[in-house]
């Protein structure tokens, strides 16, 4: 039975954000189910709860996902090389269920495959997802039939991935679950979900910031060492909260974060590389052998230069550049006047990874739609961000089309493929830029607006700075950059809780 001075507590504590009041995309876009919500409404007191409605709303999505393929399901993928192109619905998984061996039998890493590619290209925790879903899939009938068949049972796994994606967003922020409306309705999310495996890195990673948010430094380890199991890219995250650890002194909480995900690592990879390190190693191989592909400036350079750069040279520039942008969040994790939230450096170091890498998969967007949806909710900046993403993505089919079907050049030509990768990258730097800007004026922080202070930072929430660099380093003050006497006033630095409540605006 709870005490009087929690029933006290729990009486004081702020209720919900409510999108329809602070955003006014949210607003205008609410008319379609009859309007902002009033301030009579009876919140928390029906089943329709944020994250089952949300969680129902992203199956529903991602559905519409799914008959948007209906045209290559029914025969696109089959015959023809470019009709898969022109209805923009070409997806990996039903070509590798036979390309990697999967309709053969043959075991992943172990067996070596025909053909160019000698063993599996994916990292393992992926690699034991296809081959459980070729395990649940019939084999007789034609192989047509048998990839049809796999293509639907990926599709129900990765759909199950995206729910637990929207729901783990919604439970980040327990005074802004509407947020992962963002992710639920995301199109760029609907369109590229079913085209590789990488919702499966994705859901983990999402469940990984939201045991972060929850104080669960351990299980958050467990789960990104998982994540980056299945895909690289989550491994990043561990950099930025280094930084932050070490500005807030909660060097612990890292250091179980950090164990906890290479245990798990090490659990997942261990025994394939010591049986099969030929086959473990191929997807570190081909990620250094490969040459410049679709999506990245690097094309551009390569397709408008008469001496492109070769692949070790663009791998070293590549690296070069990422260190950099390490160095730049790194500098402006210790020197913003209030120390950043987790969420928003998260999507700061995946942000530079894509965009100094040497290919840009349409479905890499998987990666970035989660952590966009913590670090800026805002309706606005997500949808422009969204139509670029949805513009790249209708251009590389169209661009595919144009080189696969020969002399009657249907699609986009190359200057034109320039153009769609030209918006994806300045798409993904304008929400870039948004979220620095968060960072050096924290009262532009529409998550700080509302009274918090970094509710996906878990320890971090609240915590005292014990190392910072630059104007950072001088004493607390006020920073009010809009004029007037009711301009919003931020607090940071070392003050003492008791001065400084964590999250007060």
């Amino acid at each position: 039975m709870p005490s009087a001075e929690t029933t006290r507590t729990s009486a004081h504590e702020p209720d919900p954000v409510r999108p329809t009041k602070a955003d006014e995309v949210a607003a205008a876009g609410s008319e379609v189910i009859g309007g902002p919500i009033g301030r009579h409404a009876l919140l928390g007191t029906s089943w329709w709860t944020p994250v089952r409605v949300i969680a129902l709303v992203a199956i529903g999505v991602f559905a519409l996902g799914l008959v948007q393929k209906a045209p290559c399901y029914n025969g696109a993928w089959f015959f023809g090389a470019s009709s898969q192109y022109t209805h923009a619905c070409y997806s990996d998984i039903p070509h590798l269920y036979q390309g990697r061996g999967f309709a053969d039998g043959l075991v992943p890493y172990f067996d070596r495959l025909p053909g160019d590619m000698e063993f599996l290209e994916y990292p393992v925790l992926t690699g034991v997802f296809m081959e459980v879903a070729a395990w649940l899939t019939p084999g007789s009938g034609s192989i047509q039939h048998q990839e049809q068949w796999y293509w639907m049972v990926n599709a129900g796994m990765l759909m199950v991935c995206a729910a637990v994606i929207a729901v783990c967003v919604t439970r980040t922020h327990a005074r802004r679950p509407w947020d992962g409306l963002l992710v639920a309705l995301a199109p760029a999310f609907a369109l590229t979900a079913t085209i590789n495996w990488d919702l499966l890195a994705v859901a983990l990673t999402a469940a990984a910031m939201l045991m972060w948010a929850r104080g669960r430094s351990l299980a958050f380890g467990v789960l990104l060492g998982l994540a980056t199991a299945a895909k690289l890219y989550p491994v990043f995250l561990l950099g930025p909260l280094f930084v932050l650890c070490w500005r807030a002194g909660k060097w612990r909480d890292f250091g179980k974060a950090l164990a906890g995900a290479v245990v798990a690592w090490v659990v997942v990879n261990g025994p394939v590389m010591l049986f099969a390190f030929e086959g473990w190693s191929k997807f570190y191989r081909f990620s250094q052998e490969r040459g410049v592909d679709f999506g990245s400036f690097w094309l551009i350079m390569a397709q408008n230069s008469s001496d492109p750069l070769g692949t070790e040279t663009v791998n070293t520039f590549a690296t070069l550049l990422m260190l950099l942008c390490c160095v730049g969040i790194a500098a402006l994790t210790l020197t913003a006047p209030r120390r950043p939230r987790f969420a928003q450096l998260a999507f700061l170091i995946v942000t530079a990874f894509i965009v100094t890498n040497k290919v840009y998969s349409p479905q890499y967007v998987l990666w970035l739609v989660p952590l966009a949806a913590l670090a800026r909710p805002r309706w606005r900046d997500f949808l422009v961000w969204q139509a670029c993403e949805v513009m790249y993505f209708l251009g590389i089919w169209m661009y595919l089309a144009y080189t696969t079907s020969g002399d009657a050049h249907k699609g986009l030509p190359t200057d034109g493929y320039h153009w769609a990768i030209g918006v994806h990258l300045l798409g993904t730097l304008y929400l870039c830029a948004v979220v620095v800007r968060d960072i050096l004026m924290p009262e532009r922080d529409v998550v700080r607006r509302d009274g918090e202070d970094d509710p996906s930072g878990g320890v971090l929430d609240g915590a005292d700075d014990v190392f910072v660099l630059g104007a950072a380093a001088r004493p607390p003050r006020h920073a009010a950059h809009l004029a007037g006497p009711h301009a919003p006033q931020v607090e940071w630095g070392t003050s003492k809780a008791a001065d400084n409540p964590p999250g007060s605006l």
